[in-house]
């Protein structure tokens, strides 16, 4: 989370402002609930927001979405903390409101309670700009609606750099936003449609980790005003499935601060390009439309997930309900200066975690305070911003940005992850929104970052049952087996342990194989390339390629003795290893081409053609895409290799061949001495696929992490069976077909047969 602190910084300064996200006081989900809607005859317009600490809430109206004043305002009622109007459409007409609607709210309470005589920018009623309770209200800044359905522009933008109109505090509080704060449009509905959803079971999916602008914008093969637009990353669908991809997952989607990203074309300062800053938790961020005007995010967004769906492909968004993009403190010694832009303004309390003092925000982010996921009233919020994402908008799943803290038992002066607690956010949204079963159907599919920043917030296999993880372990395993022969102490044990679906961490609460995320890569760290391409990070470079500050110091990497052949032969194992593993893989959208970012593992804020994909192959890529499309189609074939329930050392169907088989080299049943012995360094497994349905009776993997060659001897294929080799991801095979199509496979022998496997290679062989 490199990019949390970068933004942070950018907070301290006042640099940024941003906003977020609020809730309704009743859990059933349905976001009309709280929020703005027409009626059914569009005859009148609801307005509903929730604060249990406010004293007055006025609604403003406008007719732009900047520049101008409001042209009418109403005092809301309050019903149980529940704030709000209905307005008959025929008086906004007469009051010059008749075409698209832009809100905004401002709030009193105990800390800034309501005086008649207030004007706007004025410190009239001013007591503290916090209280003993933590209240923040502030009726000079004008608040976006958590719930409404897309924001008009970001909090800066570049005719607005100034960030500090939004911010608390003796030299900030009386400046008024109203005429340049983001606000709500209020959306009349669709009945557009979003395709067939996929029904696949996750134990099926093949990841691909994308950003929705990064995906495209290099692309020459699609119009330039559609490049970087939901639109054009519709337009990639086909591709993707060709490549064997069955679930895009796009890092966050939702609005962030990042209109002013293009302010400069050669600076980074203060981009934030993965987005990991949430204005809303509604809204299609709307930089990434071709169709900008109101409403066009959201049916554009809805036009993408349909070309997805048509192509077979679920569509799961990274979503950040952990911390909000008003961030925190701009100083560590400051408790008074914040940026008010929506939540803070509304319920402090109730929507944050703070200390147990009320003054500052609890941070488990690193980004400046959690959201308060205990608190009911806020995680209501979360599930209605899943169920419309999902119901409205068509998206089938979630990766959950630092998900810990949606475990969090304490809103106050603590952090306690505890998966047991039933009413914590992570089992509440299990249990109103049903994960997929283990065969596929209805459900969405739920998948969590398991760790944070501090306490007990690291909880690989920490989970309850319906998450599935990102398993940092198998990534760690892999990249130290691969990288750190000699200097770190992985056994073969842990090896087999990874590969066969971590059992370790999932078995034991019921959870199966395929709640592992089998990833080596991710967004946040080095490429596929990179990381058997760098030593150590190298970010402080000039654009387009850095500089960045932050990043992993302890990366598992090693450029392979600056060989290029052998980096690309460890970008083979990995690949493969991810292929051939029980659990779920997840590439990197550009590692199936060997892209490279030069040794920059935390570029979160370069918005530039160099972190932006890229669609021009060399041979060595276009090989290597090869040979990723042929693993991704060999896991599809083989059942075998997504086992729904962990495998069993026995044989089930008395054809005298176990369901699973670990062995050393030597051919023989490697047994604890051997898996608990660090000194060895190569695995072999055998798979019966008849106990699968498989089309190979039996599927044989060698991997050997050792540096030098070693002799693999075969073991019994199944009566009247011989091997064939599928790949060998040494260099004397590269090249466009490194792995065999089917039917082509090359023999290879029967038990007993000795195999030569390079340093550092991976073998797979099926018997027929």
């Amino acid at each position: 989370m490199q990019l949390q602190r970068k933004l942070l910084a950018a907070l301290l300064t006042g640099a940024l402002a941003a906003t977020m996200a609020s809730v309704p006081a009743c859990a059933a989900i349905n976001p009309n609930k709280l929020g703005a809607a027409y009626d059914a005859t569009k005859a009148n317009v609801t307005f509903k927001v929730y604060s249990g600490k406010a004293t007055r809430i006025e609604l403003y109206l406008y007719s732009t979405a900047t520049g101008t004043a409001e042209k009418a305002r109403y005092v809301m009622t309050n019903t149980n903390g529940v704030w709000s109007v209905t307005i008959p459409t025929t008086t906004l007409s007469s009051q010059g409101l008749g075409g698209t609607l832009y809100y905004g709210y401002r709030a009193w309470g105990p800390n800034w309670p309501y005086s008649a005589s207030w004007t706007k920018g004025s410190s009239v009623g001013f007591i503290s700009d916090v209280d003993a309770a933590g209240n923040r209200f502030n009726p000079n800044k004008l608040l976006s609606d958590p719930y409404a359905l897309e924001l008009s522009h970001d909090p800066t933008t570049p005719t607005n750099t100034n960030g500090t109109i939004y911010a608390s505090g003796a030299l900030y509080r009386n400046i008024d936003s109203g005429s340049l704060a983001p606000k709500g449009i209020v959306l009349a509905g669709d009945t557009q449609s979003v395709g067939v959803k996929p029904t696949r079971a996750l134990k099926d999916d093949v990841v691909y980790e994308a950003h929705v602008r990064g995906l495209t914008m290099n692309d020459t093969s699609i119009t330039a005003a559609y490049r970087g637009t939901y639109k054009g990353a519709g337009l990639k669908a086909a591709w993707l499935a060709s490549l064997g991809v069955t679930a895009i997952e796009f890092l966050p989607v939702q609005e962030t601060q990042n209109d002013t990203n293009d302010n400069d074309p050669n600076s980074n300062s203060g981009d934030n390009y993965w987005g990991y800053m949430t204005l809303n938790y509604f809204a299609p961020d709307r930089r990434y439309a071709y169709d900008k005007t109101p409403g066009g995010p959201t049916r554009e967004f809805k036009e993408m997930v349909k070309a997805f769906h048509d192509n077979g492909i679920k569509v799961l968004v990274d979503v950040v309900y952990n911390h909000t993009g008003e961030g925190g403190a701009w100083s560590s010694t400051d408790k008074t200066t914040y940026n008010i832009t929506s939540f803070r303004g509304l319920d402090n309390p109730t929507y944050y975690s703070l200390t147990s003092d009320m003054q500052n925000s609890w941070d488990n982010t690193g980004v400046g305070g959690n959201y308060n996921t205990r608190n009911l009233v806020a995680q209501n919020l979360i599930i209605d911003s899943l169920a419309y994402w999902r119901d409205k908008l068509g998206v089938d799943g979630y990766r959950f940005d630092l998900a810990s803290v949606l475990g969090n038992t304490c809103q106050h002066g603590c952090f306690n992850f505890d998966k047991m607690d039933a009413g914590n956010a992570i089992n509440r949204i299990v249990a109103e929104l049903p994960p997929r079963t283990a065969a596929g159907g209805t459900g969405v599919d739920l998948i969590a970052e398991p760790w944070a920043i501090g306490g007990n917030s690291y909880q690989v296999g920490g989970f309850p049952s319906g998450w599935a993880e990102w398993n940092g372990g198998y990534r760690d395993v892999v990249r130290q087996a691969q990288n750190k022969l000699g200097s770190a102490a992985i056994t073969t044990g842990q090896m087999a342990t990874r590969f066969a679906g971590s059992s370790d961490l999932y078995g034991d609460d019921g959870r199966k194989p395929w709640h592992s995320v089998n990833f080596i890569t991710a967004h946040d760290g080095f490429t596929l390339k990179d990381l058997y391409s760098c030593n150590s990070k190298n970010n402080n470079q000039a654009w387009p390629w850095g500089p960045s500050d932050g990043g992993e110091d302890n990366n598992n990497s090693w450029d392979q003795g600056g060989i290029a052949a052998d980096q690309r032969k460890a970008a083979r194992n990995g690949m493969a290893l991810m292929m051939l593993s029980a659990g779920v893989p997840m590439i990197v959208g550009g590692d199936e081409a060997l892209r490279t970012l030069n040794c920059n593992n935390n570029p979160y804020n370069l918005d530039s053609s160099a972190n932006w994909l890229g669609w021009t192959r060399t041979t060595d890529q276009n090989n290597f895409q090869a040979f990723t499309k042929a693993m991704i189609a060999f896991r599809k074939a083989h059942p075998a290799l997504r086992p729904a329930n962990f495998y069993s050392s026995v044989d089930n169907n008395g054809n005298v061949m176990e369901q699973l088989r670990w062995f050393t080299p030597s051919g023989a049943v490697a047994d604890a001495t051997y898996f608990n012995n660090a000194a060895n360094h190569a695995i072999a497994w055998r798979i019966d696929g008849t106990e699968f349905g498989d089309s190979a009776s039996a599927i044989y993997v060698a991997h050997n992490a050792w540096s030098a060659q070693v002799n693999f001897t075969l073991p019994w294929a199944g009566t009247g069976k011989s091997w064939y080799r599928v790949t060998d991801t040494c260099t004397w095979a590269e090249g466009a077909s490194q792995v065999q199509a089917p039917g082509t496979e090359v023999l290879v022998g029967g038990e007993n047969t000795n195999y030569g496997l390079c340093g550092r290679g991976t073998l797979v062989l099926i018997a027929r």
